[in-house]
């Protein structure tokens, strides 16, 4: 083999088989220069045959003995390898060091070309190992989500940390290849602008540490139904990622929150309410107060038959009678002594309806109170919860629950409190009933 101007072969480490080549392209009665290149080509054709072949064994290996092995398995972890893909990674990252291995023994003589394209497939290298260590890591994410201690934590949130982690060391090696730095000098050079890498990634380290705090906390899961009326959220949490929360409400619409938004502002989370089995009723009838008045003993004796009322009943009659005959009170007063009231025997049978129906929590508070009278009449509150948190049912315990007491109200000869309607105030203007009633509070 000649030097020439064009290629200085002892400058070059050369090969077996590039020594071969040549010789046998230059014995064809071609130049130095034209051997040099026919070689080279020659060569490349051949490391394109080899990786073909390369590709062709990796390819039946991972996509036909291990996949098929892979499926046939009962345990899940290595089914979520094939689904993000880890196979075909390994297969990528194999073939491009391959590649890098074969360019010294090609291109021999183009020291610049070498040079350059080893660059590039250096960086191709880092590329490739950063996609096979994400899908590892998506692997791992995938197989924690399988077991409950970490079913409902930020798993997202740490994947991504981790992301932009490797992110960081493959843009400092990629930048170091391309510089001809080493890497320590490209991180100094980062220290002066550290305030402008504050400012870009602000959310993303408020998303970090938020997330973090979220999850020691035990604040919010995937899953919570949560509130904040400031943003308009009224739903289920469906991902807590490192910069923002999705929210689906339950109109079906997507609320999308920063992260750090869980920490700066006040949200309510109804995961106490799941919990417990049970799902807070409070809502109050107005009872119009000129319709509360003490039974009489036809009243009493009538109400008696309420069977759920009647032990209530028969159980105060021998309280009041005792207490009446202790204290020597006048009886044919009704306001001396204690007496039975149209309201408290209602309230009692509120009370004693909830405690038969069996879709209403029996461990959780149950009662029945009155709330301060106003304008609206005297507030009979229902405070207790029903057997279930899901919401229809809810809403139907809630609703049979009040339609029976609406239609029971007047067997305890009570009225419940409203506004005067169009029919009531023709009715009035009809009868005259509206001036004679504005005459009488003009009298008196």
């Amino acid at each position: 083999m000649e030097k020439t101007d064009f290629i200085n072969m002892a400058a070059q480490q050369t090969s077996a088989l590039y020594d071969w080549t040549f010789d046998f392209i230059q014995n064809a009665g071609l130049s130095d220069k034209l051997a040099h290149i026919v070689t080279s080509a020659s060569l490349l054709v051949i490391a394109f045959g080899i990786l073909y072949i390369v590709n062709f064994i990796i390819s039946a290996i991972f996509n036909s003995v291990l996949t098929k092995v892979i499926k046939k398995t009962k345990t899940s972890w290595d089914d979520f390898l094939l689904n993000n893909k880890v196979l075909n990674k390994l297969s990528l990252l194999i073939l491009v060091i391959i590649a890098q291995q074969m360019i010294p023994f090609i291109f021999v003589g183009f020291p610049n070309f070498t040079t350059g394209l080893n660059k590039f497939l250096h960086i191709v290298v880092i590329l490739s190992v950063y996609a096979f260590i994400n899908s590892l890591l998506k692997t791992g994410r995938d197989i924690l989500r399988t077991s409950k201690a970490f079913v409902d934590k930020p798993l997202d949130s740490y994947l991504q940390v981790l992301q932009i982690f490797l992110i960081f060391v493959i843009g400092t090696l990629i930048v170091s290849i391309l510089t001809g730095n080493s890497p320590w000098s490209f991180l100094v050079s980062l220290g002066a602008a550290s305030a402008i890498l504050m400012l870009v990634f602000k959310d993303t380290i408020l998303g970090f540490v938020a997330s973090i705090q979220v999850s020691a906390n035990d604040s919010v899961r995937v899953g919570d139904w949560i509130e904040m009326s400031k943003y308009g959220a009224d739903g289920d949490v469906l991902e807590i990622n490192l910069n923002n929360v999705k929210i689906q409400n339950f109109d079906k619409t997507i609320v999308t929150l920063p992260t750090y938004t869980l920490l700066s502002d006040a949200f309510k989370n109804y995961r106490g309410m799941q919990d417990s089995g049970g799902r807070r009723i409070k809502r109050s009838i107005n009872i119009k107060i000129s319709s509360i008045r003490y039974l009489t003993k036809e009243e009493i004796i009538e109400l008696k038959k309420i069977k759920l009322l009647a032990p209530y009943i028969a159980q105060r009659e021998e309280e009041i009678q005792s207490y009446n005959q202790r204290t020597g009170v006048d009886e044919s007063v009704l306001v001396n002594g204690r007496r039975m009231t149209n309201v408290g025997l209602f309230r009692a049978y509120i009370n004693a309806y909830a405690q038969h129906n069996p879709d209403i929590h029996k461990g959780l508070t149950l009662m029945v109170r009155q709330l301060a009278p106003n304008e609206h009449g005297l507030p009979l509150e229902l405070y207790m919860f029903t057997n279930g948190t899901q919401w229809t049912f809810f809403e139907n315990t809630m609703s049979d629950l009040f339609d029976h007491l609406f239609a029971a109200i007047k067997y305890f000869h009570l009225e419940v409190f409203e506004l005067p309607a169009s029919d009531d105030l023709r009715y009035l203007l009809a009868e005259g009933n509206l001036s004679s009633a504005g005459q009488k509070s003009a009298d008196s």
